[in-house]
């Protein structure tokens, strides 16, 4: 696939992406605040593997087929709002279980969240858009091409948010200190939700 030129291209569009702030790196921050690095590890790899999984899911045509159905993408990005919302609040009202307990997700679940992160969906239209080359082989090599080196560099990109939570960790020591850290990670994803209902507009 593709020349170095291109791959370089791919990687650095990859890891800007992948690292930027957005609803899925708020929830990984947050399970670093409740769980620690390595307890968290598994909500990191669930990321990083739903987001490859989806990126080649519209590689091959789902998301054409989403863009040529208004009504469908719009359904998603309302369960979107709804899934932040929920999350935001399971988030601000956990209880105080010290700092390595009751992380909020894992594998499965951090994974099938991308599916619903309208993120997810902006950054897959966005690399097929402009790195799908009719002349660097069929939909199914370049799909899993693009999904695996989104993944390889979405894992060392989204990893600082999950070693930040764990960073505050040794702040919530007190009920009243996690629950500040819980306000403010929900307060990010209802922010999230905001902006996506504009954007709809």
């Amino acid at each position: 696939m593709y020349d170095p030129a291109q791959v370089t291209a791919f990687v650095t569009f990859s890891a800007v992406l992948a690292g930027t702030p957005g609803p899925s790196n708020t929830l990984l921050t947050s399970i670093g605040a409740r769980a620690g690095i390595r307890r968290g590890l598994p909500s990191l790899l669930g990321q990083v593997t739903g987001m490859g999984a989806m990126l080649f899911a519209i590689t091959l045509g789902l998301g054409n087929l989403l863009l040529a159905h208004p009504l469908i993408l719009g359904i998603l990005k309302w369960v979107s709002v709804a899934v932040l919302g929920w999350l935001a609040w399971r988030i601000a009202t956990a209880e105080h279980t010290g700092p390595a307990g009751n992380a909020p997700t894992g594998f499965l679940r951090m994974a099938a969240f991308q599916w619903v992160n309208p993120k997810g969906w902006l950054t897959g239209v966005a690399a097929i858009s402009a790195f799908l080359d009719q002349r660097a082989g069929g939909a199914l090599i370049q799909a899993a091409t693009l999904a695996v080196l989104f993944a390889l560099t979405a894992l060392p990109s989204c990893f600082p948010w999950l070693a930040a939570g764990a960073a505050l960790q040794r702040y919530l020591h007190t009920p009243r200190a996690q629950r500040i850290v819980n306000a403010a990670m929900a307060a990010l994803l209802v922010a999230s939700a905001i902006l996506l209902v504009m954007a709809r507009a």
